[in-house]
C-alpha cells in the first residue's frame, strides 16, 4: 500500500480506538443507570440513545454541523475556549463518532447489566459493599461478555462509518480522510483496483468482528443449552 493509504488506515484506527475508549467511559455508567433506574424518563433516555439506529446518517451529520458550526452553541463554546471549530477536524470526527456509535455500546452493556440477578447485588449489599463497590467488584466482572461485545461493536461501527464522517470531517488527507471515505473517493474516480483492496480489507475485518462476537457470546448460549 502507498504511504497515503497507510496514513488513512492509521487515522481510521486512531479514530476508532479513541472513540471506543470515550464510548466505554460515557456509555458504561449510562447503561448501568438505564438498567437499574425506575425513573419515568427512562423511555425517553433510552430512545435518545437509540436514535442513531433509525436516523439517516445525513440527518445526524447535518444537525451536528449546525451545533458545532460557528453559529451553533457547541461551536461558539469551543471557540470561546480557544479550541477553534470542530467541523472538518479530527476532534469533530471523534465527537460525531461517539454520538453515532453510542447505541452500539450502551445497548449491549445495558442488556448485560439487566441480566445480573438482583440477589447477587443484594448479597453484596448485606456484606456492606457500597454501591460503587458493588458496581466495580460485582456488576462489571459479571457483565464482561457485554463489555467485550460493546467494545468490539463500538470499534467496528466507527471504522465503518461513512455518512456522518463525510459530513463532519470531509475528505482532508492525513486529518479526516478515513477508510470508508477513501473507498468512496476511489470509486468516484473509477480507481476500482484501489477501492477493491480497501473494500476487501473491510470485508475481512467485518468477518473477524462477527466471529469474535460469536465466540464471546457462545459460552452463555452453550451454558443455557446445557442447563436445559
Amino acid at each position: 500500500m502507498s504511504d497515503a493509504t497507510w496514513i488513512t488506515v492509521r487515522l481510521t484506527i486512531e479514530l476508532a480506538a479513541l472513540s471506543t475508549l470515550l464510548l466505554l467511559l460515557l456509555g458504561t455508567p449510562l447503561a448501568w443507570w438505564l438498567a437499574r433506574t425506575r425513573s419515568a424518563i427512562k423511555p425517553l433516555a433510552a430512545s435518545l440513545v437509540a436514535m442513531p439506529l433509525v436516523l439517516p446518517p445525513s440527518v445526524i451529520g447535518f444537525y451536528l454541523l449546525l451545533l458545532m458550526g460557528p453559529h451553533g452553541p457547541v461551536g461558539q463554546f469551543t471557540q470561546w475556549l480557544g479550541l477553534g471549530r470542530l467541523p472538518f477536524t479530527f476532534g469533530g470526527l471523534v465527537v460525531a463518532s461517539v454520538i453515532y456509535s453510542l447505541p452500539f455500546v450502551v445497548q449491549p452493556l445495558q442488556q448485560a447489566f439487566e441480566a445480573i440477578p438482583e440477589r447477587v447485588l443484594e448479597a453484596a449489599a448485606t456484606l456492606r459493599a457500597s454501591p460503587l463497590d458493588r458496581f466495580f467488584t460485582v456488576a462489571l466482572p459479571l457483565a464482561r461478555p457485554g463489555l467485550l461485545t460493546a467494545s468490539v461493536l463500538g470499534f467496528a461501527h466507527t471504522v465503518g462509518e461513512f455518512g456522518v464522517v463525510l459530513m463532519i470531517g470531509g475528505n482532508i488527507p492525513g486529518q479526516t480522510r478515513v477508510l470508508s471515505v477513501a473507498i468512496f473517493e476511489h470509486v468516484e474516480a473509477a480507481e476500482f483496483e484501489q477501492a477493491h483492496r480497501l473494500a476487501a480489507g473491510m470485508v475481512v475485518f467485518a468477518l473477524v468482528v462477527l466471529v469474535t462476537l460469536y465466540r464471546v457470546n457462545r459460552p452463555a448460549r452453550d451454558s443455557l443449552g446445557a442447563a436445559r
